[in-house]
């Protein structure tokens, strides 16, 4: 089976193609040269994972999948929650997770989660699927791998952070290989 993955992040490209092998041929934003500005005005992960998704097939008329993921602290009332990638009003990682850590300043609670949203949109009808992974905030960066605030959350059974974790670990266990394993069950349905 053939799928768009509505993103030009190759961070995430290659995480979700590690996850789902052979069984469907990935294609990027990139892949179909969309170079798009895609809205993403919703307020929560689902708006803005069905606006994504629903833009290329209503453009491109491919099937599409697309995500919303974001870092959810309980301290910080789900902060940044669908800001994250721009949540010290940059896209800058290393701003944003250092606006995380100064907000978190003398916090007790450091419980968060990351959260992921896939809108897969398969001949006009939109589907959901949700992964979450649980854990908390580091009181410092920690480890160079991975991505985004990785370097920071440290999942619950483990005592150290995404960015310190092998690639092929995170991603058996992260909040999206949980989110694509659901929309890889569902796929083997249709296929």
């Amino acid at each position: 089976m053939e799928l768009v993955f509505a993103s030009s992040n190759e961070h995430k490209v290659s995480e979700i193609r590690s996850i789902v092998g052979e069984a469907i041929h990935l294609k990027s934003l990139n892949d179909i040269a969309c170079v798009d500005d895609i809205p993403e005005t919703g307020n929560t992960f689902e708006e803005n994972a069905g606006q994504k998704s629903r833009y290329i097939y209503d453009k491109y008329h491919f099937n599409c999948f697309a995500d919303d993921s974001g870092l959810e602290i309980d301290a910080l009332n789900a902060e940044p929650g669908v800001d994250s990638a721009h949540y010290s009003g940059s896209r800058d990682f290393q701003q944003n997770m250092q606006l995380v850590l100064n907000r978190m300043d003398g916090q007790k609670n450091r419980t968060a989660r990351f959260r992921t949203v896939i809108s897969l949109i398969l001949n006009g009808n939109e589907h959901l699927f949700e992964g979450s992974i649980e854990g908390k905030i580091m009181q410092e960066q920690s480890g160079s791998m991975g991505f985004g605030y990785d370097p920071i959350f440290q999942p619950d059974g483990y005592e150290i952070s995404f960015a310190e974790m092998d690639p092929s670990e995170k991603n058996r266990i992260s909040h999206r290989a949980i989110a694509v394993s659901k929309l890889i069950s569902f796929l083997k349905t249709k296929i």
